[in-house]
């Protein structure tokens, strides 16, 4: 039979050579292609982006932020060979600025300190230091807080956490709503008082109380004791700052304002402050602080 080019139904045939034909492979690499880009996506939004370093600008004051100023101790009290030279005590009185508050500095040299109460006589030439030291009350005329007067408990108060006590010529001054120097000065003929605290241990303490007035403090520094006088009416609150940047370790407040006071230096003069017109009206139990020379 003569073979034809006719494909009968039941017959396949291959055309175009005896090699079978290959489905391309590439769908697969495009498959993972984009997989990869899907999951680069996810990554991208999830994480964070990469932060660049920050910059360190050079330290440069600020147009409204000062540069601080630093403050250094000044060197007020004179050489210990150079007191012991003049041969008995007296104050040495110094000038300092802190925090733009002018104050004077009264630093006793071979003093020994204790309280006196009632009317002081200004023309006692033994008494080198006076200042006034717990305050009065003006209701009854009472000694505001704790008061011990030579072993005598005079006042039993303790509204002010302030204190200073004076035992065998040991001056302590501190905060505490109570302390045992208290009972200590009743045993040994001692001294003590209260007054506002202002610093503790080299920390501010913030009185609520308002208002500008020459304020006065007794501190304690590195364990000198010595009196503080602005020249200037101060806060409280700016009063104990300028104390705290002096390098005060701890300082009660004394009697400010007008009360009378004076200081002797070493050549015997005398120095004045406050207002020395007697009061209209004579505290019985008004206080000093009064210093006496050792010699």
């Amino acid at each position: 039979m003569k073979e034809t080019d006719e494909i009968r139904d039941d017959e396949i045939r291959v055309i175009g050579g005896d090699d079978p034909i290959k489905k391309p492979q590439g769908w697969k690499w495009l498959l993972l292609l984009l997989a990869g880009i899907i999951v680069g996506i996810v990554i991208w939004q999830v994480l964070p982006p990469k932060q660049a370093p920050p910059v360190v600008e050079p330290n440069e004051p600020g147009y409204f932020e000062p540069e601080p100023t630093v403050l250094e101790q000044p060197e007020v009290k004179l050489p210990l060979a150079q007191a012991e030279e003049i041969g008995h005590g007296f104050i040495e009185m110094a000038d300092t600025t802190i925090n733009d508050i002018p104050m004077r500095l009264y630093l006793p040299h071979q003093m020994s300190l204790s309280l006196h109460v009632g009317t002081i006589d200004r023309n006692d030439p033994t008494i080198l230091f006076a200042t006034q030291a717990a305050d009065v009350r003006a209701d009854n005329g009472g000694i505001v807080g704790a008061f011990v007067l030579k072993g005598e408990p005079l006042a039993w108060g303790l509204s002010k956490k302030g204190y200073c006590a004076i035992i065998n010529d040991t001056v302590t001054v501190g905060v505490a709503e109570n302390s045992p120097l208290f009972e200590e000065a009743t045993e040994k003929e001692g001294y003590f008082f209260r007054q506002y605290p202002l610093v503790d241990r080299g920390q501010l303490v913030d009185n609520e109380l308002k208002g500008k007035a020459i304020r006065r403090a007794l501190c304690d520094r590195n364990g000198e004791i010595f009196s503080v006088e602005t020249l200037t009416i101060e806060s409280f609150h700016d009063f104990a700052q300028a104390l705290v940047d002096l390098g005060v370790d701890n300082a009660i407040y004394l009697v400010g304002g007008e009360s009378y006071g004076w200081a002797t230096d070493a050549d015997g003069q005398r120095h004045e402050f406050g207002n020395p017109t007697p009061p209209k009206k004579k505290w019985k139990n008004i206080s000093y602080l009064v210093m006496h020379s050792h010699s």
